[in-house]
């Protein structure tokens, strides 16, 4: 009788879920907040930008370090670090005199987030099959749907938009002292899966020595799977984020909803992501990850759709509820399947790198739409969210139609198994060159 597929650890994985809500929350919090926050600070609807740039600054910088240098210094406690800047970082938000403060703030939070976000995904993509992957991404949507609810509710009582995100750090810091006691659990090594396209579960290797493989850098940004792969994500985010961030001012300004309606119906996009991940996790294993990705991508440009033509509130919110369904199983599909597009030995990296290429997409595209909203009107979000889908649409089904990349690691000799077979997984070895 064949041995039972391994399990992740419950301990790791609700600590993973809980990572995802705090990435998400304060995403949440910005689109329904700005409006009092560019009032407080007596700037324009365009200077949110600032923010959003700032942030990427430091989510690309420190996304693509911690793909770069995670077996060095250890996930656990890259987490328990980085989740105690961002939670300072909101604390400093709370109480930033000026717009230059927050600006600052934004930058340590993206420090913080960056490396939280990539040091998961780089290990989920290792430990979690294709329902955990899923379920891992369903709780950043989660934790986004919570957001304008939070910032509603503070707003709607008659406080300041700052104790959004005061009462945001607090849960921050309980999360990383979580982390801080459970910096041992995530050095072992993952009890794992390993999915195939259809979802068939395999154990993972028998423990052991890990064979070394020489991974110089320069072989990993040689693979033109690597940036196609980058570009996706930049495309993927830019619609997700873009969507929750201005659908509020939409909402109000261009559909003609009381601001409380239009808080409401963001977080029902966001709930739509987290309710999408919860289902299409479970159909990703049975179905296998490319037909999920494609009716996805084509769902997105649908919803995108609906949102660009004119008409009553409730076409826009159901484009929005469209959108965010679809767009649900993307982002973790994207992450899962990026081994079998580059090679296990540059997955690491290549995550990273994706996930630095996320902020970019998170805040830049965004920025740009709202100086574009500035200077015509916010009617034009739905027609640049249906380009940018039809974009991603098209360099998706490029990419599949490439050979993968990425061919199988050389061992190196002295390291393998009885018969030439290794008795660990690969452990990639980073030259820094």
């Amino acid at each position: 009788m064949s041995t039972p597929p391994a399990r992740p650890r419950a301990s790791l994985l609700l600590l993973a879920y809980l990572a995802f809500v705090s990435l998400g929350l304060p995403d949440g919090l910005l689109g329904v907040g700005w409006p009092s926050i560019r009032g407080d600070f007596d700037v324009p609807t365009e200077a949110v930008g600032w923010v959003l740039t700032a942030g990427t600054v430091g989510y690309l910088t420190s996304s693509v370090l911690a793909g770069f240098t995670l077996a060095r210094i250890g996930v656990g406690a890259l987490l328990a670090v980085s989740t105690l800047l961002a939670s300072l970082a909101l604390t400093g938000y709370s109480v930033s005199p000026v717009l230059a403060v927050l600006v600052g703030c934004a930058l340590l939070l993206g420090l913080g987030s960056g490396a939280v976000d990539s040091g998961l995904n780089a290990y989920a993509a290792g430990a979690f099959g294709p329902r955990h992957m899923n379920w891992m991404h369903a709780f950043f949507g989660l934790g986004v749907a919570i957001g304008p609810l939070i910032m509603t509710g503070v707003l709607s009582a008659g406080l300041a938009w700052r104790w959004g995100y005061g009462i945001v750090a607090g849960a921050q810091l309980v999360l990383a002292i979580a982390f801080a006691l459970t910096v041992r659990a995530w050095h072992r090594a993952p009890a794992a899966t390993a999915p195939t396209e259809a979802g068939v579960a395999v154990p993972a290797p028998p423990a052991g020595p890990a064979p070394t493989v020489r991974v110089p850098v320069r072989d990993t940004l040689r693979l033109p799977a690597v940036w196609s792969g980058t570009l996706a994500f930049v495309l993927y985010v830019a619609i997700e984020v873009s969507a929750g961030l201005w659908a509020f001012l939409l909402l109000t300004e261009g559909r003609g909803l009381s601001a409380a309606l239009a808080g409401g119906c963001v977080s029902a996009y966001w709930g739509s992501l987290f309710v999408g991940r919860v289902v299409q996790g479970l159909v990703a294993e049975r179905l296998g990850a490319g037909l999920v990705l494609r009716v996805s991508l084509a769902g997105m440009a649908v919803g995108a759709a609906l949102i660009a033509v004119p008409g009553p509130a409730v076409l826009a919110v159901l484009g929005l509820v469209v959108v965010g369904f679809a767009a649900a199983p993307v982002f973790p599909l994207l992450t899962l399947t990026t081994a079998e597009r580059v090679g296990a030995k540059h997955a690491d990296r290549a995550i990273g790198l994706q996930i630095g290429a996320a902020g970019i997409g998170a805040a830049l595209v965004p920025a740009g739409l709202g100086v574009l909203i500035g200077q015509t009107s916010v009617q034009v979000l739905g027609s640049a969210l249906l380009a940018l889908a039809l974009v991603l649409l098209a360099l998706y089904e490029w990419g599949a139609r490439r050979p993968s990349a990425g061919p199988p690691a050389p061992v190196v000799p002295g390291q393998a198994g009885s018969e030439g077979q290794t008795s660990g997984p690969v452990r990639p070895v980073v030259e820094g060159r």
